[in-house]
C-alpha cells in the first residue's frame, strides 16, 4: 500500500501542476498575422506602477510581497485599429490633477486622431509608438510586442507619473450587427 501511495502521489502532484498552468501566449505565426494586420488588442496581466508612492504603500499592507507587480483581472485592454485606439486600462501612481470622476482617474480613452509609428525591436519584437493628437493629457503610449504574443507597454501622460503593463496580444473581438 506504501508503494503505490508512494507513485501515486508524484503522479497526482504532476498533473495538478500542469493543469494550474495558464498559457497566454499564443503560437507565433500567429502572432506575427495580427502585428502585420495593424488591428489587434493588448489584454494586460499586470500593472507595474513607477512611483515609490505605491510601491511603498503595496509593501505597507499586510502579507504583501516587496515586488511593486499588480496582478490584473481579466478585460483591462488597449484596442489598436487603424482608424481608432481604445483604452481601459486601470492606473496606480500619483495624479498630479486628479478628478472626483473615477472613469477619468483610469485610463478609459478612445482616440481617433494619433500617429502610429512601427519599428523593430530586438529579438524580432515589434514596437509602436503612438502619440494621440486628440487627448490633451497622454504624451506618448509604447507598445513592445514579441514573437510569442507576450507585449509591454508604457503610457506616459501630462498629469500623471508613468505606468507600465505586462501582458499578451490577442486578435480584436468582433463587432456584432
Amino acid at each position: 500500500m506504501k508503494n503505490i501511495l508512494k507513485i501515486l502521489m508524484p503522479a497526482a502532484l504532476m498533473i495538478v501542476v500542469n493543469s494550474c498552468n495558464t498559457q497566454s501566449g499564443i503560437p507565433s505565426d500567429k502572432a506575427a498575422l495580427l502585428v502585420k494586420s495593424g488591428e489587434f488588442a493588448f489584454m494586460a496581466e499586470r500593472a507595474n506602477p513607477t512611483g515609490n508612492d505605491v510601491v511603498n504603500i503595496l509593501n505597507a499592507l499586510p502579507n504583501s510581497s516587496s515586488s511593486n507587480v499588480l496582478n490584473l483581472d481579466y478585460g483591462y485592454t488597449l484596442v489598436i485599429k487603424k482608424d481608432e485606439i481604445k483604452a481601459e486600462l486601470p492606473y496606480f501612481g500619483r495624479m498630479y490633477t486628479p478628478n472626483f470622476d473615477t472613469d477619468k482617474n483610469s485610463y478609459r480613452f478612445t482616440s481617433k486622431d494619433f500617429t502610429l509609428k512601427e519599428t523593430s525591436g530586438k529579438k524580432g519584437s515589434a514596437v509602436y509608438t503612438i502619440q494621440p493628437k486628440d487627448l490633451q493629457n497622454i504624451r506618448k503610449i509604447v507598445l513592445e510586442t514579441f514573437k510569442n504574443g507576450k507585449a509591454y507597454l508604457s503610457i506616459e501622460a501630462n498629469d500623471r507619473q508613468s505606468i507600465s503593463y505586462d501582458g499578451y496580444i490577442t486578435e480584436n473581438a468582433a463587432v456584432k450587427k
